[in-house]
């Protein structure tokens, strides 16, 4: 039964508003949703603070009727939140378990989770609460002592609180904290209707399912709910809510109720206009909440700003915004006290309309740590601020540091006013705005002259510079009071020493600054004529030689980027351009390239460190700064210097040499993670290139993916290969041998000359990017676009210096002496022109053995190829013979393996008989065996073996043979595999024992191959599911999805934590423990999972799963789990490999009778020929690289 209360007595309990009336949803089916453990024990819901009462019993029964106790059921409780109300703890100074005994003589201790922060001091039932059970303001603490063993007070006028520690150093710590938080501090009796907040409402509302009413006030963000109003007088309350997490809802008459994630306050006001105000004073404090939150959350993404620039304390909401940090309510109250013309403070969440746009990025540009690095140079550590730092402590330090600056670091030019005010006025004309600090508070003149009529002062100065930070930085500093030092003497007005000697000036031609690339010409009207300079590192122009103050001026440590343009790009001959950290391009020009060398060679100089002066000896188009990660190193990013020269990217990193990075033989060039990161993948290396700057960044990915195209004629500026073969040869011939081989007069007859020409155009625009794929593409169109490339390639293939020579090496008569020039001859060709002719040749020697199919014997591809590759009319004889002597004497004049040449033929008829049997189905009862290389433990080729994959030949019988083959048996407990491969993406897969092989065969690419090995994990795989009670899983994973990003295919996003289910029958993922729907499910029949995680996507830890999702739809779905430790991995992944296959990991009777049944016939793939399939690229390059569903498919794509 419910008592009543007496208001005016003090033994009461806390209400517990964790037990308010509520309705609950009914729960869903346990199989459908997350169901969290409900720890909450059957116990009397309190109402009201327990100041100086007694807290709450434990009942197993009926619940006692006390006078000036409630007990209400629990039934309305919310599912306790796992995760705390970050609001709460954004500037707790010390958190611990205590035991509490209320006053009135109980004789009974309770625990207490208690939090103390600059306001309040608060404790709650557990520490997973929210919201607290009682609240003391500490500006009503009066005092706090150590009373007897282990125990401590806290007394205010009114009350006195008593807690005890676990031990004595605790006990004697949070004596020390509290009365550090509260000395010094004005203490209150009685609070003042507007202090420490003004209430937008206040009054009596009835909390829903209770007699009595809780005194409730709505101030600024944030509800209090107090006993009565006395209680609110004197600090002492029950809790606090935060409104950013708040919503309102008005249900019947008087009642509406204060949603939170956490619980739901339903409040019953005394009438119907009454209750209007309150919900209308809730949702204004929702909105203010709301809106106040933005500004703070912006300021806090720099993350020195996230602590107080003087003592430390998590979360600042207050700014001294001409100062240019961010502090703590507690150091902003002291700021308070130096008065506005030294600190102008204002909060984050109340002070919308100060904070600006330009105002806002300011604070991001500095942040406190380099507000610190000038402001807190020279703090010795004995005076340094902590957060539990008394008021005098603070008061004394806020002084020291702003009002004297005693911690400042001091400027070279401090002392001597001229030469500070000249600095600030050339300093507010870029983007250094803390120079512009460091100069302001070293005593330079905000309202100096400039001498300039049009910008008289800085402050104009700055804006006509398009400058708005330098401009928000000096217009709060106008009437700011200078720091002034006890015992530091007045400036001294000598003047400073004389500045260094111009290390160049001159003329130049300079369009207005941009915040844009150019991508237009610029005509020489739109240059201005100005007087440049480049003094100590300083680059100024002028209206004329004959002007003392610059229009504008960029230092050495603002340039991040030089550019060369190409002559005569823009109305000047010679033009380059310069990119500040401030997003502005700077277009300069001239008609002389002698001084255009010289200036741009004095630029670069100027900014680029000592250490990679070797850069500056290069002709580069581009140089700069751009920050990096290579493939060693991906959890720090570091400052890299890069040129950029023709088609290599000279690269320096600290502590490094200069390394050389060949673009057109990329094995990748991509961008990624919304335009902000360039990756470049080279044979064994990995390279981020991150954009800081969106301006120089994006015109370096132009330049770069420019410079990584085939950028001209001859074969050294084509795209290459890693054999520095051209791409556009290496993918025709590719095609042809796999498509073209029996197509007769092949290379003799005409394509679609249309076809050809756009053919030959989009190889020429990025050859890497064009797949052939037959069906799509005819062979004598691939045939002629080859000739056409060879015929039009810039100084021949045989180069236009020595075609004469082979030529004449033609007609000589001896055979040996012919074969030994022509030797000679090859050997003097340049390199990439060797590697192409031999690709060629080899091509043509394999085309001429099936002269009896294709019609095409040597003296019919000579007669075609001789004018063709020396670029003659066709009537000298002696390129033909050329040719065909090349073609005849291939083995000698190469020095080719003739085993490996019989090898690749034999690929080759091997592709002609599958394409045979493929048109006429009847050829071969056993046609559907395939021939397939395998390897055993090791990717190398005294390791394969062509093993012939019947088509119901399992993984297990597979490992038999190969083993087998080998004469190794095997042993007890040793676990033989066949494993799936994928050097590309970086993972491996285990064949389940019963997996047919021959649908892995017919799907792998050519980075993929089959490798039998031990499975050195399955025995502790078998164990985990023989100790696991059943087929599931749960737990929180790191998940990252691959989605497509511009149309380009290139994955994007981070990892994310997610909770992810696992049962017999799907694999749900939910955004945290507590959601009850999940965000995305997954069939487990349809996953294919792989073990291991591609680097390049930066995976938190090593320990990860690839997730394949295959459906009928064409495209399909990957994604990335990654555990904390290679034993979750593990569990994870034999989890799904039992579920997967009904608890069947491994034969119980081993392998040994799993041994391959040659005479089972094929039920799957019908009379389909054999075909030689090889794990490396290189050696796929003539044969079947992937083949899905449809047999004929891998000859539709060939690259």
């Amino acid at each position: 039964m419910m008592g009543t209360v007496n208001e005016n007595s003090d033994d009461y309990e806390d209400p517990d508003i964790f037990g308010l009336s509520l309705h609950r949803s009914n729960p869903p089916d346990r199989d459908m949703s997350l169901q969290v453990p409900d720890h909450s024990k059957k116990r009397p819901s309190s109402l009201y603070s327990e100041d100086g009462l007694v807290d709450d019993y434990e009942y197993e029964g009926d619940l006692p009727s006390q006078q000036g106790s409630f007990y209400l059921p629990n039934s309305g409780i919310l599912t306790p939140a796992i995760k705390e109300d970050t609001s709460q703890l954004s500037a707790v100074i010390k958190m611990g378990w205590l035991d509490k005994n209320p006053p009135q003589g109980a004789i009974y201790y309770q625990k207490r989770w208690v939090k103390l922060d600059a306001d309040y001091l608060r404790y709650f039932d557990s520490d997973k609460d929210v919201y607290s059970k009682g609240i003391i303001s500490t500006a009503f603490i009066t005092n706090v002592t150590t009373v007897g063993e282990l125990k401590f007070e806290v007394g205010t006028n009114n009350r006195t609180f008593i807690f005890r520690a676990e031990s004595e150093a605790e006990r004697n710590d949070w004596v020390t904290v509290l009365q550090g938080c509260t000395r010094g501090r004005q203490r209150h009796t009685v609070m003042n209707p507007g202090s420490p907040f003004s209430p937008d409402c206040q009054g009596y509302l009835e909390l829903k399912g209770l007699r009595s009413k809780l005194y409730t006030v709505v101030a600024s963000d944030k509800v209090f709910l107090y006993k009565n109003v006395d209680d609110y007088r004197i600090g002492i309350g029950i809790t606090s809510i935060e409104m950013n997490v708040g919503n309102i809802k008005i249900s019947e008459r008087r009642s509406f109720d204060l949603t939170t994630p956490y619980r739901i306050f339903s409040f019953i006001a005394e009438s119907e206009q009454m209750r209007d105000q309150w919900v209308d004073a809730m949702r204004k404090a929702i909105a203010e909440a709301l809106s106040n939150s933005e500004v703070a959350e912006r300021i806090w993404a720099e993350p020195s700003n996230s602590h107080c620039a003087d003592c430390g304390a998590p979360k600042p909401e207050w700014a001294a915004i001409n100062l240019c940090v961010v502090v703590c309510k507690q150091c902003a109250g002291e700021h308070r006290g130096l008065g506005p013309s030294i600190s102008k403070v204002r909060s984050l969440k109340m002070d919308k309309k100060v904070w600006t746009e330009e105002l806002i990025q300011l604070f991001l540009m500095i942040g406190n740590e380099r507000a610190n690095s000038f402001w807190a140079a020279n703090v010795p550590p004995s005076e340094a601020l902590t957060l539990s730092s008394c008021n005098e402590d603070r008061r004394r330090f806020i002084t020291n540091k702003y009002r004297q600056g005693k911690y400042r670091r001091y400027h070279p030019l401090y002392g001597n006013q001229t030469e500070l005010n000249n600095a600030l006025c050339i300093n507010v004309q870029c983007s250094d705005v803390l120079e512009t600090l460091s100069l302001i508070f070293c005593g330079a003149d905000v309202n100096c002259s400039t001498g300039l009529e049009s910008q008289p002062s800085p402050l104009s100065l700055a804006t006509a510079h398009s400058q708005p930070l330098q401009a928000e930085l000096l217009n709060h500093n106008l009437n700011t009071e200078l720091p002034r030092s006890e015992g530091i003497e007045a400036m001294d007005p000598e003047p400073y020493p004389k500045p260094p000697s111009v290390s160049h000036n001159g003329f130049l031609f300079k369009t207005p600054s941009m915040a844009r690339a150019v991508t237009e010409r610029k005509a020489k009207e739109e240059f201005s004529r100005r007087w440049c300079t480049l003094i100590d590192e300083v680059f100024s122009y002028y209206e004329s030689d004959k002007n003392s103050n610059p229009n504008g001026v960029l230092k050495a440590s603002e340039i991040v980027c030089l550019a060369v343009d190409t002559p005569e790009k823009h109305g000047y001959d010679y033009t380059f351009e310069i990119y500040s950290e401030s997003e502005r391009l700077y277009l300069f020009g001239t008609d002389d390239p002698e001084s255009h060398k010289h200036w741009v060679k004095s630029i670069a100089k100027s900014f680029i460190p000592a250490s990679a002066e070797p850069l500056l000896r290069l002709g580069f188009e581009r140089i700069g700064k751009l920050k990096c990660k290579d493939g060693l190193n991906l959890q720090s990013s570091k400052v890299g210097w890069f040129a950029l020269e023709g088609s290599v990217l000279h690269v320096y990193l600290e502590g490094s040499q200069v390394e050389e990075i060949q673009l057109r033989k990329l094995n990748e060039l991509s961008i990624q993670q919304d335009n902000e990161v360039l990756v470049l993948v080279e044979k064994g290396r990995t390279l981020y290139i991150k954009g800081k700057r969106k301006l120089d960044f994006s015109c370096w990915c132009a330049a770069i993916q420019a410079a990584a195209g085939s950028g001209g004629d001859t074969l050294n500026e084509q795209q290459l290969t890693e054999t520095d073969i051209p791409v556009i040869v290496h993918s025709c011939i590719r095609y042809i041998t796999q498509c073209g081989m029996t197509s007769e007069g092949i290379y003799r007859k005409s394509g679609v000359n249309s076809r050809v020409t756009a053919l030959c155009e989009r190889f020429r625009n990025d050859a890497r990017s064009l797949c052939l794929r037959e069906g799509e593409h005819q062979v004598d169109d691939v045939s002629n676009t080859l000739k056409r490339f060879f015929r039009e390639l810039g100084e021949g293939l045989f180069t236009s210096e020595d075609s004469c020579s082979w030529l004449s090496t033609a007609t000589i008569q001896d055979e040996s002496e012919k074969i030994s020039q022509y030797k000679h001859l090859l050997n003097k060709l340049p390199h990439v022109n060797k590697a192409t002719l031999q690709a060629l040749i080899n091509h043509l020697y394999c085309v001429q053995h099936f002269c009896e199919m294709n019609q095409m014997n040597i003296h019919n591809l000579a007669i075609v190829f001789g004018p063709t590759l020396f670029q003659t009319d066709g009537k000298d004889y002696a390129a033909g013979r050329a040719i065909e002597d090349l073609i005849e004497h291939y083995k000698l004049i190469f020095e080719v393996d003739e085993q490996q040449l019989q090898k690749h033929i034999d690929e080759i008829h091997a592709i002609i008989k599958m394409r045979g049997n493929h048109k006429c189905p009847m050829a071969s009862e056993r046609g559907g065996d395939f021939i397939c290389t395998v390897y055993l433990e090791e990717n190398k080729p005294t390791a394969e073996q062509h093993v012939k994959i019947p088509g119901s030949m399992t993984a297990a019988e597979l490992v038999c043979d190969m083993l087998d083959r080998r004469n190794i048996p095997v042993k007890e407990k040793e676990y033989w595999s066949c494993w799936e491969i994928c050097s590309k993406e970086e993972m491996e897969r285990p064949l389940h024992y019963q997996e047919r092989v021959l649908p892995i065969v017919h799907s792998v690419g050519t980075e993929s191959h089959l490798l039998i090995k031990k499975h050195l994990a399955m025995e502790a795989i078998i164990h985990y599911l023989t100790s696991k009670g059943d087929a599931s899983k749960h737990g929180m994973i790191k998940f990252r999805e691959e989605r497509s990003l511009l149309g380009l295919g290139l994955p994007t996003g981070n990892f994310h934590d997610r909770y992810f289910i696992l049962n017999t029958t799907s694999l749900r993922m939910y955004k945290d423990v507590r959601s009850n729907r999940p965000e995305r499910d997954w069939p487990v029949k349809n996953l294919k999972v792989y073990l291991g995680i591609k680097k390049k996507l930066r995976p938190p830890t090593c320990w990860g799963l690839t997730v394949l999702y295959e459906t009928k739809k064409p495209e399909r779905q990957q994604w990335y789990l990654c555990c904390n430790t290679q034993s979750e991995v593990r569990e994870w992944y034999a989890t799904f490999l039992s579920i997967q296959y009904d608890g069947d990991v491994w034969p119980q009777e081993g392998l040994q009778n799993k041994r391959v049944s040659r005479e089972l016939p094929d039920t799957r793939h019908g009379s389909v020929s054999l075909i030689p399939l090889r794990g490396s690229e290189n050696e796929m390059r003539n044969s079947v690289a992937a083949f899905s569903q449809d047999p004929l498919a891998l000859f539709r794509d060939v690259r």
